[in-house]
């Protein structure tokens, strides 16, 4: 198959070579940074700049937006598309239907619509991930449409779903809890180490074995320790005397540890 790329970001680097890999053919990469577009195409086999978003007359059977939320309206009244294309977003909380209307309002031929979305976290630049363990949540618009996104998603990972836009909603709310916000909290305990000039490393093997325990749990309630859980009072006021002057790790660590005791 053909596509294009409309977005040069961390999920475009990463898919856009995993589709290359399963010998499909990246045609044109367009991206509002032009450095992001040629660095991407230098990485592809023989994918061309597209200079703007008219791509009337592309060869390309599917176009993917990997572009943030945000753009997704201004980049759509700018897009031109061959008549009965495909077009879909990679976003998590962005709904099909969204797609679907901007499509209706500013496609002047008719084009079919669908959701990619790759349930993971990506960097640009950094190792190639393996897209086999990458679950796909894919919707469209029509069967045909469906039918041909399962396909595809199937020659780049062994688990491919059909999810709704509620659904898909749900999984992306939970996806930043269990992703960012625990990222967010590797790096306050980075913060907390440096400021005694202890070393982050040491706290690694814990991060490991944690991340591990709640993987292999039935569910991670079940493998939950520390303070909090133990009930364990005056550990958690000997934290929290030390956080006073800094109120909003103070906050986060409250409400945490109240929410670890209320499930214990």
């Amino acid at each position: 198959m053909k596509l294009s790329f409309i977005g040069a970001g961390n999920l475009a680097w990463h898919l856009a070579m995993a589709f290359e890999n399963a010998a499909h053919l990246i045609r044109e990469v367009y991206s509002r940074d032009e450095k992001n577009a040629r660095d991407l195409i230098s990485m592809l086999y023989d994918a061309q700049l597209q200079p703007d978003l008219n791509f009337a007359e592309s060869e390309s059977e599917l176009f993917v937006l990997a572009i943030p939320d945000d753009a997704m309206e201004e980049v759509a009244a700018q897009l031109v598309l061959p008549e009965n294309a495909l077009v879909v977003h990679t976003s998590g909380s962005k709904s099909l239907e969204k797609l679907r209307r901007l499509m209706d309002i500013y496609s002047d031929v008719p084009v079919r619509t669908g959701v990619f979305y790759p349930l993971q976290t990506f960097s640009k630049g950094t190792r190639v991930l393996n897209f086999e363990e990458i679950p796909l949540c894919i919707e469209a618009s029509d069967p045909e449409s469906e039918a041909q996104l399962v396909a595809l998603g199937q020659e780049l990972s062994k688990i491919v779903y059909l999810v709704n836009s509620h659904e898909r909603m749900v999984l992306h709310l939970a996806a930043v809890v269990a992703c960012n916000f625990t990222n967010y909290l590797f790096g306050v305990a980075k913060d907390l180490v440096d400021s005694e000039n202890l070393e982050f490393d040491l706290l690694k093997p814990l991060i490991e074995e944690t991340v591990q325990k709640a993987l292999d749990a039935r569910h991670p309630a079940l493998v939950q320790t520390g303070p909090a859980r133990r009930g364990d009072l005056n550990t958690l006021s000997l934290h929290m005397d030390y956080l006073a002057s800094r109120p909003e790790l103070l906050n986060l660590y409250r409400t945490l540890s109240d929410g670890i005791r209320q499930r214990s």
